[in-house]
């Protein structure tokens, strides 16, 4: 399998879209900042194709990577759990 396109599960639509989404602010931010790619991966320790596959939503990179370049250039992001049903599962105890 390709680098980059490992993913364990069928995550749906919706979450594949929200990591696209992520990818898209990161590229943005960075643009704004007048940063390249290579200035980014260095900034990170990671390779410069890591950046592209981050910006571009691909949903095989580390998290590690991802949540890094968004602290980067300052965008906070939020995780909310799902609620009980959503995922065909139940909610853990005391998530109400």
């Amino acid at each position: 399998m390709a680098q980059g396109k490992r993913v364990s599960l069928d995550i749906g639509a919706e979450a594949l879209q929200s990591i696209k989404d992520l990818g898209a602010a990161a590229k943005q931010a960075r643009l704004q900042a007048g940063e390249g790619q290579a200035a980014a991966a260095a900034k990170l320790g990671v390779h410069v194709q890591t950046i592209g596959r981050i910006e571009s939503g691909e949903p095989g990179v580390a998290v590690g990577h991802v949540m890094g370049m968004l602290a980067l250039y300052g965008i906070a992001v939020q995780a909310h759990m799902a609620t009980a049903g959503a995922t065909g599962e139940s909610a853990p105890a005391g998530a109400d």
